[in-house]
């Protein structure tokens, strides 16, 4: 069954704030599967002070972050509930390629669907889209730490 979740339940999922937290809401997730999430891109957001301002783009590592972050929350709920609050390790990214600018004013929808899925790894493929088309792709990988609960 399909999902959605506002922000505050991503926070309770992610360790991530402001302004440092990439993703506003979750459109659609299927645990072990795939998620769909949305970040509004404004011009209030910190980065564009700097890059750059006479033409305001926004990063590419910060775009992968979000997927990154996107598949935090996927890979949490794949878990199950035994495992929650467990951090999650942003460890790897592979075949990153950047298709276009994502400037302010963007809606910028983030998919992530997984590849792998272990015990202490995840492996998913990322994917960020500005009206239906591809700004960004990669491959992430993962690796789950102790939950804060057993530390």
């Amino acid at each position: 069954m399909a999902t959605m979740l506002d922000i505050l339940a991503i926070m309770r999922r992610l360790p991530h704030r402001y302004p440092f937290l990439l993703i506003d809401r979750i459109l659609t997730m299927v645990p072990g599967e795939s998620i769909v999430a949305l970040k509004n891109v404004t011009m209030n957001e910190p980065f564009f002070q700097g890059h750059f301002p006479a033409q305001p783009v926004m990063p590419g590592v910060l775009i992968v972050e979000a997927m990154a972050q996107a598949g935090g929350v996927l890979a949490s709920e794949s878990r199950g509930p035994e495992q929650a609050g467990a951090i999650i390790y942003f460890m790897g990214m592979d075949h990153v390629r950047f298709r276009r600018p994502v400037v302010p004013g963007d809606q910028l929808i983030i998919e992530a669907r997984v590849l792998k899925m272990r015990s202490k790894v995840a492996k998913m493929a990322g994917r960020a889209l500005v009206e239906d088309q591809l700004v960004a792709e990669a491959e992430l990988m993962a690796s789950f730490g102790e939950s804060a609960d057993s530390a």
